[in-house]
């Protein structure tokens, strides 16, 4: 199964001093699965660590001098590691702190040598207080579930992507060609961007299996709850994950979650459903200027889960549902609103921590609200997204009257166009957005 993400690491082994890596992502997002094909594909070998599988292991690192380690992890493998033509995979990293400090030592002592850790609950290591950071030794890329692109790929379709990517304001997309890719939007909506997921669909095409393994998913983040929260936050975690999905698309209250609760504790859990990558939030921000992040109202957000496919199965609709046209229109358009901030996450660079925003205005007269704003190069731009075929483009209107915009952006079901100053694009070409913005002749 081809991941982009292997093309930046392809980059990554050909410098000459690579910097150690940590690939950073949510369990079963398949970051095992991409490291041991990279190593396969690029190196002469590979040796993989897994601290959770092999805790002995972790007595390799009692020292952070890398001539020690190797040499320890030599005695107990009988795998001689050789810069520049073995990767070291160091997986489940976060079971052992101690390798995470020593890729430092790794970078000044033994540059050459190629090294990357991932851990599927690293985050809550890298974000304990008691915890230091190697800053400047070590370089984080991010895994997400398969974008819709990389979807596209997988199964059979690499045409159609390359297709899409051609695409410019003058392409003529004929009508078949349209129904076909939004019928391939809402059969990813239905299966989601889950590795084994699509693993299984693209194998068996067999859509009871693939809900089974969706099941099973669901079941694995609920389980994982005790490794990273006190038995007495389980119900609140539990509460939390089982709401969420139907709260996609509204601003976060924690009443809606269980008005019993305290909101400090409702808090509290979705930082530790942020820390294990199943939620990410979407921060209210005034847009008046850049970076957006520092016009944000941190009290004011929504909330994406981790995959849609994995949200459609929460509701357990019946799959004579799922197939129809109307997909796209469950549930007020939430499942569209979670794929457009699922597909503008797959596409923010993976060397960077990816951040949503979205925009609204309380006043009595004039409330108006904007689903996204993301920017490309200087550029503010806004983000509508309409299930339907139909819509009003009202708040975006206001939005781009009150910040002097050019440039206004709906994602529909509608085919591409471009009139007075609102670029439409249909779901499927929500990854092409900033090579639209930038090559169009939009003002």
């Amino acid at each position: 199964m081809y991941r982009d993400i292997e093309k930046d690491l392809l980059h990554w082994k050909k410098q000459e001093n690579p910097i150690p890596l940590l690939l950073r992502g949510a369990r079963q997002v398949g970051k095992t699965y991409v490291v041991e094909k990279f190593g396969r594909e690029q190196f002469e070998q590979l040796v993989t660590i897994n601290f959770e599988l092999q805790p002995e292991m972790i007595h390799c690192f009692e020292s952070l001098e890398p001539s020690e380690i190797i040499n320890a992890i030599f005695l107990l493998t009988h795998k001689k590691i050789e810069p520049q033509s073995t990767l070291l995979f160091l997986d489940e990293i976060q079971d052992c702190p101690n390798a995470i400090r020593a890729l430092r030592y790794f970078k000044e002592k033994l540059p050459k040598l190629h090294v990357i850790g991932a851990g599927s609950l690293l985050e809550f290591t890298l974000n304990d207080t008691a915890f230091r950071m190697p800053v400047g030794r070590v370089q984080s890329l991010y895994l997400k579930p398969l974008s819709f692109k990389e979807y596209l790929v997988g199964s059979d379709n690499k045409q159609l992507r390359e297709w899409i990517e051609s695409i410019d304001l003058h392409s003529k997309i004929t009508k078949p060609i349209h129904e076909r890719l939004l019928r391939l939007v809402r059969e990813y909506m239905i299966l989601g961007g889950m590795p084994a997921v699509l693993q299984s669909y693209f194998t068996m095409h067999d859509l009871g299996d693939c809900m089974n393994i969706q099941t099973a998913l669901l079941s694995t983040y609920r389980q994982d709850f005790g490794k990273y929260a006190k038995k007495s936050d389980h119900r609140y975690l539990q509460r939390l994950f089982e709401k969420i999905p139907g709260l996609i698309g509204e601003n976060f209250k924690y009443s809606k979650v269980d008005p019993d609760m305290r909101s400090r504790d409702i808090k509290d859990a979705l930082y530790l459903l942020q820390n294990a990558g199943l939620t990410y939030p979407i921060y209210s921000t005034s847009a008046s200027g850049l970076p957006l992040a520092s016009l944000i109202n941190e009290k004011k957000f929504k909330v994406l889960f981790l995959d849609v496919g994995l949200i459609t199965r929460t509701g357990k609709l019946e799959s004579e549902l799922l197939l129809n046209n109307n997909i796209i229109l469950v549930n007020r358009g939430m499942l569209a609103e979670q794929f457009v901030g699922q597909e503008l996450l797959a596409y923010t660079s993976c060397y960077e921590e990816a951040n949503l925003y979205f925009w609204s205005r309380e006043q009595r007269s004039s409330m108006a609200e904007v689903d996204f704003v993301t920017t490309v190069d200087a550029k503010i731009i806004p983000i509508e997204v309409k299930a339907g075929t139909t819509g009003h483009l009202k708040s975006i209107k206001i939005f781009m009257q009150e910040k002097k915009s050019t440039l206004g952006l709906r994602i529909s079901q509608q085919p591409l166009s471009y009139d007075n100053n609102i670029l439409s694009l249909p779901f499927y070409m929500t990854g092409e957005i900033s090579r639209i913005v930038k090559i169009g002749d939009l003002s």
